[in-house]
């Protein structure tokens, strides 16, 4: 038997509401997901919006590469200069305007990468799983961001050189420290490198994003 036209019209409404309720309900229960997105998957503010893992890797291998050309070249001032911009700005390009990379920088993405993962952690429906590994994302991050400050300063020696003789030391020095934006150091010397403070980079990022995002179903 049919409803009366009134009953039907009613029925939907509630059927909308509830369903529309579950979207809304759906939504505020994946606010820590969304941020852990804005790391590993899209970011509104990155090239082509891409993730900012991503994008922070892609910048700290140009990094790496442009060091290990300097560094190839340890007799040619100009040469070690040349390549030495280019990691610069692969780490920051506010610091200088031109050279190759994605013009937004290891720096920049790192401190999104821990902002991010911290507001995922603080959000009420996070679960212990995004809590657990926010503080290791973030302990990864915050080390990337003073790899890059440390990295910087060795920009500013090699800048100064006024001879490959006094550049090109380091310039090595430069180039070991561009590997540990993205593998890290073995800062307690126990032969492993863990997230922890000093320790890891954007590797160990990379890596407790994977296991919180399993965690999460994702």
């Amino acid at each position: 038997m049919a409803l009366p036209i009134k009953h039907s019209i009613v029925t939907v409404l509630l059927v909308t509401v509830i369903v529309l309720g579950g979207f809304a309900s759906s939504a505020r229960a994946n606010m820590a997901q969304d941020y852990m997105n804005h790391i590993t998957e899209s970011w509104a503010e990155t090239p082509e919006e891409k993730g900012l893992l991503p994008i922070a890797i892609a910048e700290a291998e140009i990094a790496v590469l442009h060091a290990r050309v300097a560094a190839n070249q340890a007799h040619d001032l100009v040469w070690m200069q040349k390549h030495t911009r280019h990691v610069l700005h692969a780490l920051d390009p506010d610091a200088i305007a031109d050279g190759p990379g994605y013009e937004y920088g290891v720096l920049r993405a790192a401190t999104e990468i821990a902002k991010h993962i911290t507001l995922a952690a603080q959000q009420e429906d996070a679960s212990e799983n995004v809590k657990t590994h926010a503080v290791h994302v973030a302990t990864s991050a915050n080390n990337t961001v003073a790899r890059v400050a440390e990295i910087k300063g060795l920009v500013t020696q090699i800048l100064a050189a006024d001879s490959a003789e006094i550049a090109a030391p380091v310039v090595i020095k430069m180039e070991e420290a561009t590997h540990q934006l993205l593998d890290g150091y073995d800062a307690n010397g126990d032969g492993e490198i863990t997230w922890e403070a000093g320790e890891g980079g954007l590797n160990e990022c990379a890596k407790h994003m994977q296991i919180m995002r399993a965690g999460e179903g994702l």
